[in-house]
């Protein structure tokens, strides 16, 4: 192949939350890294996904050369972390298994919480963010077109998505888990990105009685309380408003918002009412232990992965029958990724046969001007019999579907032996 598929990365499936929050691409950040990745030798396109539950480089590389390990360097230092420690948290995949990872993603199979909505999205746009950076040429802009046709091919024909289920909701089903109802509790959300606003909807619903809603942004905490009927907090005045939250909600960016300090003030504040944090952020807006304090109960996006197995036992059943949609689409994708490299080559080669041919009959020819023209055509017909026949073995075994390496090794040679021209 002229060019190799590889994805390298870090999921909820491969690391822990302490180690995802470490990788976690910064607002901004996203564009330098992948410029950075552009600019590796081994790199011709590259593609960066960055989400809570996932970091990862979707990259295309030139035949024989392994980009692999500057990837995994180059997001290891991005987190500050060294690579003797942490790179068995990072995964590599090549070839079908990389196209594979992305249609799964796409289509929500590989998501903490099966068929959520919100993954495509995402991948949408910073597919769109690598596009105008020039980081997706060709072949992964044909990868990732697919893994969103593939998306709704899933969607359409199975129930994968049939039930209400997402992080966000999983926070809440949580919420009536330790509270029993919401009705009459009041609600802090810090922070009011997609998923944040998607759990205070949920709390909403469930009869909350109050939604307060934090930002650093205070313009933005107001039009999101005014769509949920709450109020808007002022970032530097959330100290003031935390004692009157039975729940809690941080899906702010930025890293920890509170302490284990700052929540013995407020179980303090509050006469030891039970409190429940759930952390939705990545990295984490509450500090740890604060599950030591009595009657304060913190759930992190790990954490809720005990709720996510309870709801989605539906989800998983329908995902087996997205999975053969998956891997027929992956078939489909690979046979014309195969013929990449291919069919220019046998092109090629018939192009170069074909002006032998016309020379070499031209010359015959014009040392037998006495032939008729039905003599001539028998002479034309018989260069262009040989020709095909000399043709059908080779051009048949460049159709033979053959590893990634054995077809490279043979279009080289295919290019050495018949004088064509020398692959990039």
């Amino acid at each position: 192949m002229g060019c190799e598929l590889v994805v390298v990365g870090v999921t909820h499936k491969t690391a822990p939350v302490e180690v995802r929050e470490r990788l976690a691409i910064a607002n901004g950040a996203l564009e330098v890294l992948l410029r950075d990745i552009l600019l590796l030798p081994q790199v011709q396109e590259a593609v960066v996904l960055s989400t809570c539950n996932r970091v990862e480089v979707v990259a295309c590389a030139p035949a024989g050369s392994d980009p692999a390990p500057a990837l995994k360097g180059r997001l290891l230092s991005g987190g500050g972390l060294e690579p003797d420690a942490f790179l068995e948290f990072l995964f590599e995949l090549r070839g079908r298994e990389a196209v594979r990872h992305v249609f799964r993603v796409a289509a929500s199979l590989d998501s903490m919480v099966v068929g959520e909505p919100q993954i495509l999205g995402q991948l949408k746009e910073q597919f769109a963010l690598s596009s105008a950076l020039e980081g997706a040429g060709p072949i992964l802009h044909r990868v990732f077109h697919k893994g969103f046709s593939v998306a709704k091919r899933v969607r359409s024909e199975t129930g994968v998505a049939g039930r209400t289920v997402s992080i966000a909701s999983v926070a809440v089903d949580l919420a009536r888990k330790i509270f029993e109802t919401l009705q009459g509790r009041s609600v802090l959300l810090v922070g009011v990105g997609e998923i944040g606003e998607a759990a205070a909807r949920g709390f909403v619903s469930a009869g909350a009685a109050r939604i307060m809603v934090v930002n650093r942004t205070f313009e933005t905490a107001v039009e999101i309380a005014r769509s949920l009927g709450g109020t808007p907090v002022p970032f530097e005045r959330m100290s003031m408003y935390l004692p009157l939250a039975d729940l809690v909600v941080g899906a702010a960016g930025g890293g920890e918002l509170l302490s284990h300090d700052d929540v013995r003030r407020i179980m303090r504040e509050r006469h030891h009412r039970p409190v429940f944090f759930i952390d939705l952020a990545v990295p984490r807006n509450f500090a740890a232990d604060i599950n030591k304090i009595d009657n304060a109960y913190l759930y992190d996006v790990d954490d809720l992965t005990s709720v996510i197995e309870e709801n989605i036992g539906e989800r998983r059943r329908e995902a087996v029958h997205g999975e053969a949609i998956v891997e027929e689409e992956v078939d489909r994708f690979w046979r014309w990724f195969e013929k990449l490299e291919v069919l220019p080559t046998i092109v090629e080669l018939r192009e170069r046969a074909d002006t032998i041919r016309r020379e070499e009959v031209t010359r015959t020819l014009a040392k037998m001007p006495r032939l008729n023209e039905e003599d001539r055509a028998r002479v034309e017909q018989m260069a262009s019999a040989i020709v095909n026949k000399i043709l059908h073995q080779p051009t048949s075994a460049l159709k033979v579907g053959r590893s990634p390496e054995e077809e490279f090794l043979l279009l080289e040679a295919v290019h050495e032996i018949f004088g064509l021209e020398k692959k990039k």
